[in-house]
């Protein structure tokens, strides 16, 4: 195929992107903010036994991330492209799949049989399903354009994606799902079978939303298969993480920024229900966050260009973390102060959380110009399972802590010492985690915005000299 006959890059293909993400999201999203309470408030799984089933199942995705990013790299292109096809193969089950981790009705079942049940559908989602379509999606915006600017502007559009479906899933899902009692505590509504009936919908809407991604994106950088891959063992590809300081720094911001994210989405709802008892601020809370972000994102590329992806997300995550600081000292009483700061400190993350995708391209761009190999899916796949460390490390962490300040999920009312606990851990944890985001970006992150610019222009003339 010529270039006459690719469509130029442009709008479509940025709306195509950020509607994979608002996908992806739909259930991961829904599963990071709602799936312990769902475990441990409706089918009565002890925390403890949950923060162990997100370690487990992150020892598994060790191995299907690393397979899948290889596949990737080594299977031939379909007629769609070499990523979009999985997009079109997996869209289907991995959204059954997200329906399936929310069936009520096994509440009633023998601890035993809840522990089977727990462990088989969120590895079925999560480290098979979830794997086989985030992965190819992550590693396409590499083959939609390889000008550093308009990956920008995929990042940027993938982060709105993400926010909306924040927005949908962080408003509405506190209010659907919990209600008050006669005695003005807060309960699940209607014993928990609420959740099946909103998982479902957010699976027909996540489907939606890969077929508008798949129909609108185009491939346009050819990328060579391999033709005699090297095996690459579960070894090597540590091996490879350790031998690159790209790969290695921008793994450890994104172990620290998921730990510190995933942790307060975990915990956002025993604080805002049990510390403040106002549910209804958790809503809100989302809603000025992602509305603080969606704003943010008309001036991410521009800062960005100016001052250099890497340079500006150290002094917003830095940011972030003197807000939550400060959280911490004041210890707030009212919710609607406390939302309204811990939404304009979550600007600083937002901001990270908008470009990060470039910088995973960044890094990509870097290997080939170091190896002379292009390896898409399989550095993807290295970063994907780095978020999945954290994400199972911010769930365990959850549960534990809860477990640790002496949290009964059972009882309608927590103890002084609880709540005080809780709040402690819901504030300055998030702080130090977030001010490791910063020193991980500033000790260890090479690519500046002087070395991206002179790997982007080694990358298009060997492209240039090749063709």
């Amino acid at each position: 195929m010529n270039d006459k006959q690719v469509r130029p890059f442009g709008l479509r293909d940025k709306i195509g992107y950020m509607f994979g993400d608002f996908g992806n999201d739909f259930t991961f999203i829904f599963a990071s903010s709602f799936l312990m309470v769902f475990y441990m408030k409706v089918l009565g799984i002890p925390g403890a036994m949950v923060g162990t089933l997100f370690l487990v199942s992150r020892i598994v995705d060790a191995f299907t991330d690393i397979t899948m990013g290889r596949i990737v790299d080594t299977c031939k292109p379909g007629k769609d492209g070499r990523f979009k096809q999985w997009i079109r193969r997996m869209a289907g089950p991995v959204a059954i799949a997200s329906f399936l981790m929310y069936q009520s009705s096994m509440a009633g079942a023998s601890m035993t049989i809840k522990i089977f049940y727990m462990y088989g559908t969120y590895l079925l989602w999560g480290s098979i399903c979830y794997t086989a379509i985030n992965i190819p999606y992550g590693s396409m915006a590499s083959a939609i354009t390889e000008k550093p600017d308009e990956r920008t502007g995929l990042s940027t559009f993938r982060g709105i994606g993400a926010n909306l479906a924040q927005l949908i899933i962080g408003v509405l899902g506190p209010i659907i799902i919990y209600t008050k009692d006669e005695s003005g505590a807060q309960v699940i509504r209607n014993s928990g079978h609420i959740f099946p009936v909103i998982a479902g919908v957010f699976s027909i809407c996540a489907v939606i939303c890969y077929v508008i991604c798949y129909k609108c994106t185009t491939e346009r950088v050819k990328i060579e298969t391999d033709e005699n891959p090297t095996k690459m063992t579960l070894g090597k590809t540590f091996a490879a993480i350790f031998s690159s300081r790209a790969i290695l720094g921008i793994i450890g911001a994104a172990i620290f920024l998921l730990l510190s994210q995933l942790l307060i989405s975990g915990l956002n709802t025993y604080l805002y229900a049990d510390y403040f008892g106002d549910i209804k601020a958790f809503s809100s809370f989302t809603f000025i966050n992602v509305s603080f972000s969606l704003t943010l994102a008309i001036f991410v590329g521009k800062i960005a260009k100016a001052v250099g992806k890497k340079e500006a997300a150290i002094m917003a995550t830095t940011f972030t973390a003197v807000v939550y600081v400060l959280l911490f000292i004041l210890k707030v009483k009212n919710p609607w102060v406390y939302m309204v700061s811990a939404a304009f400190g979550f600007l600083g993350v937002n901001f990270f959380n908008l470009i990060i995708w470039a910088n995973i391209t960044d890094v990509i761009d870097d290997a080939e110009v170091r190896t002379g190999k292009r390896e898409d899916g399989t550095i993807y796949a290295v970063y994907s399972f780095a978020r999945k460390v954290g994400q199972a490390l911010a769930g365990g962490l959850s549960g534990y802590a809860l477990q640790l300040i002496g949290y009964e999920s059972a009882a309608k009312i927590q103890t002084p010492e609880v709540l005080n606990g809780l709040y402690t851990i819901s504030t300055i944890v998030p702080a130090i985690l977030f001010l490791c985001v910063a020193l991980m970006l500033l000790f260890v992150y090479p690519l500046n915005k002087k070395k991206v610019e002179e790997n982007s222009e080694i990358l298009r003339e060997r492209r240039l000299n090749h063709n």
